[in-house]
């Protein structure tokens, strides 16, 4: 049987010009596969109906799930990543217009072992050359020095629940602003994952994207990038990263099937009576 072709953004990368893109932040979606093919090669299972334009993907201890469904607006909740328990669950979610590279910090925390000790959250932002500050009530600020790009961590009113969030915005005049992007972070996430969404945020390593296939090309550079093969190679071994350290997770997960020891002690035999 004879499939129709049309080229989609699924093609092969190889067959793309990339260009370096920077900054990062205001680079777009991107290919959303740096995120879910990772979790996958992760093992993963992907409970996506194929008719309908969504991912669903859950772990494989059924804790998480990630789902990226597209909506109108490329403003509006894109991608939302849960843990699921009464306890201990949390949610978070990021618009369309975040950069994959971006979220895969967070994503890719995931599959990593918990830390003993939580990295510092603010420390990758201050240490960029971020603003940073915290007045009486507790509310913490830190921005970007271009004043575009910001992380909050504050209740909305006194008594509230308390929450992160991180947005890319541009000033439009008369003291309004127009969202690029936005991100909520629930209170309950573990530490060490908002951290790793903060050291993504702080980088500064350009991105790979399509001439011109950006939400606000005035504002970003774009030169000439790597070619598409060397892309699918360094994605490639991305993914054979991701599958060793998931071995080995799940190696040092199992519980030891050696028998156990015999006892040291003399058997004491029985008297008669």
């Amino acid at each position: 049987m004879t499939h129709p072709y049309i080229s989609t953004r699924t093609d092969d990368p190889r067959h793309t010009l990339w260009f370096e893109t920077q900054p990062r932040y205001l680079a777009g979606g991107g290919d959303p596969r740096h995120i879910t093919q990772a979790l996958r090669a992760a093992g993963w299972k992907n409970h996506s109906d194929p008719e309908y334009p969504h991912v669903i993907l859950t772990s494989p201890d059924h804790r998480h799930t990630v789902a990226l469904e597209p909506e109108t607006s490329s403003y509006s909740a894109w991608w939302r990543i849960q843990a699921h328990g009464y306890q201990d669950g949390w949610y978070t979610q990021f618009g369309g217009n975040i950069p994959v590279e971006i979220l895969a910090g967070l994503t890719d925390a995931l599959l990593q072992p918990v830390p003993e000790t939580a990295p510092e959250i603010w420390l990758p932002l201050t240490e960029a050359g971020w603003s940073y500050e915290r007045d009486e009530h507790g509310n913490e600020t830190a921005a970007h020095p271009d004043d575009i790009l910001s992380v909050r961590h504050r209740a909305v009113e006194p008594g509230e629940s308390i929450f992160w969030t991180a947005e890319a915005t541009l000033p439009t005049g008369g003291g309004g602003h127009e969202r690029i992007w936005h991100a909520y972070l629930d209170e309950r996430m573990p530490p060490h994952l908002i951290a790793a969404f903060t050291h993504a945020l702080a980088l500064d390593k350009p991105v790979q994207r399509r001439h011109y296939d950006v939400p606000h090309s005035h504002l970003v550079t774009q030169e000439r990038g790597p070619h598409g093969e060397q892309l699918a190679a360094s994605h490639e071994v991305r993914l054979r990263n991701v599958r060793t350290a998931a071995r080995k997770t799940r190696r040092s997960a199992l519980p030891s099937q050696k028998p156990p020891a015999p006892s040291t002690n003399p058997a004491v035999p029985s008297r008669s009576r």
